[in-house]
């Protein structure tokens, strides 16, 4: 499909507008008639634009509604409808997909969830790697494991924190192989987690081709957004999982390096290894 044109973002970033208005999901013949386009031919754009679908970018919006409600001691119940869900069952169905959690346990700060780490060195120093229910929730990279695990635990407050088992080892093992040799992917299941436009930014950091980089205005221009490229910078920043969601590809738009929450010197050595000829 062609790259969208500059009056296509417009309806995509008005679209955008309208799903974070609205208290529940629009359906998709709604936002396509609000943009003077058909069904179809909307849905192509907008997946163009953003890298997610209309309903997936509601879908994390609403997650992100949820959160906020949450995080600002809003009870259960309120959270519910200010939300958009018009029963408590199919909002206790989609919770544990948006929270990795009760929605309970996260207003309590993470309060009986357990979240399995472990701390190891690899070639680029200490690294953290942890795992919910859904899947690894961090790969944390530094100098000192103490800070890792301090950040661990800024991150969830009320976890339970269980340290590694022989099962978990062998995850560990496959995410340090992954991180000595990022082009091969790490085939683990991900639980990513952070707002609406955290996640836009994310998938379009996951289209970057190992080896390949791309500047924070390019990735702006990508959702929609152009104007974002300090906000996309945040996200970069707000990544929690190292090497998979690869934020390491992202550059000035100078093709500096720059801004890499785990050093620049990581950066560097992550993009050279990418582009080494074994692998790519």
């Amino acid at each position: 499909m062609p790259s969208p044109s500059a009056p296509h973002n417009q309806l995509v970033a008005a679209a955008c507008r309208h799903i974070e208005a609205s208290d529940g999901v629009p359906e998709l013949g709604e936002l396509a008639a609000q943009a003077g386009l058909s069904p179809w031919h909307f849905h192509r754009v907008f997946k163009a634009v953003t890298g997610l679908t209309p309903r997936s970018y509601a879908t994390a919006r609403r997650a992100e509604k949820v959160r906020e409600q949450l995080l600002q001691g809003k009870s259960v119940t309120e959270t519910l409808y200010a939300s958009g869900f018009n029963s408590s069952g199919r909002f206790y169905e989609a919770a544990n997909g948006m929270l990795g959690m009760t929605p309970a346990a996260f207003r309590e700060g993470g309060s009986n969830a357990s979240i399995h780490f472990a701390l190891a060195q690899c070639s680029l120093g200490a690294v953290l790697v942890a795992c919910s229910e859904r899947g690894v929730c961090a790969i944390l990279l530094g100098d000192e494991p103490q800070a890792l695990l301090d950040d661990l635990q800024r991150r969830f407050p009320k976890a339970t924190l269980v340290g590694a088992d022989a099962d978990f080892e062998a995850i560990v093992a496959k995410v340090l192989g992954f991180i000595e040799a990022p082009s091969t992917g790490l085939e683990l299941p991900l639980d990513i987690r952070g707002t609406a436009f955290q996640q836009r930014v994310w998938q379009a950091l996951a289209r970057i081709e190992p080896g390949t980089t791309a500047s924070y205005a390019e990735i702006a221009a990508s959702i929609g957004a152009p104007n974002a490229v300090r906000a996309v910078a945040g996200a970069c920043a707000a990544n929690a999982l190292a090497v998979a969601v690869p934020c390491h590809r992202v550059v000035r738009t100078d093709g500096g390096l720059s801004g890499y929450r785990w050093g620049v010197e990581r950066k560097r050595e992550l993009l050279a290894r990418e582009r080494q000829p074994d692998n790519v």
